[in-house]
């Protein structure tokens, strides 16, 4: 049972620092959306493996609540806000996709150097995995600096707030429910904004060309 345990878990984290590299590797927007769906269900497994071991059902609550909101509900408004820009590819990232491999490749082995000097102080088999959640901060705070696209860039927010969420799983067994909402609650705020603004700007810019056109045909 403890291995199985091990396993799923290092799994679980594995995969949320796996599928934040794998976004600076895509540049279709709605590819990056595909990993950072993936990123919050792996996030959500993390808490429920967690909560189980741990017999705590708040945490077994929170794993559900990251699951509908970062692993469904932001994905599909930011999938939907990549329809509505035309130009939805990272054509021209400040960093291109093979240094931004280099990089991130760096950063993690950063996060190893640093983390494994905090976990020293609780070794465990959860806090063990912390670096990975700290490597998924720097991670997105990289994707952030150096993507222009909107969407690219509060993807690098999200990444932000997953990493932290991952350490905190993984040093305190999990967080209180109300901050984890409070939290998600703060990021899909962002988003919906996002889509706001999105919808906005095409209508102004559709409006602007009927009226050209108006004035090309006078």
């Amino acid at each position: 049972m403890t291995s199985t345990y091990i396993a799923t878990l290092e799994l679980a984290a594995g995969a949320v620092l796996l599928s934040a590299v794998m976004t600076l590797w895509r540049r279709g927007v709605r590819s990056i959306v595909s990993m950072l769906s993936l990123q919050g269900v792996a996030l959500a497994a993390v808490a429920m493996v967690l909560g189980r071991h741990e017999h705590e059902n708040a945490l077994l609550v929170t794993g559900v609540l990251v699951l509908v909101v970062k692993g469904l509900v932001v994905p599909t408004l930011l999938r939907r806000v990549s329809r509505l820009d035309p130009r939805s590819r990272e054509s021209r990232p400040l960093v291109n996709v093979p240094a931004s491999l280099v990089f991130a490749a760096a950063l993690i082995v950063l996060a190893y150097v640093v983390g494994t000097r905090i976990t020293a102080l609780s070794p465990t088999s959860a806090t063990h995995l912390a670096p990975l959640g700290l490597a998924t901060v720097l991670v997105g705070y990289f994707m952030l600096v150096t993507r222009r696209r909107a969407v690219s860039k509060i993807v690098g927010l999200i990444l932000v707030d997953n990493g932290i969420a991952l350490v905190t799983f993984l040093l305190t067994s999990g967080v209180p429910l109300i901050v984890e909402l409070g939290s998600s609650l703060d990021v899909l705020l962002v988003v919906v904004v996002l889509q706001f603004l999105m919808v906005s700007m095409r209508r102004h810019s559709d409006t602007d060309r009927l009226t050209e056109m108006k004035a090309l045909h006078d």
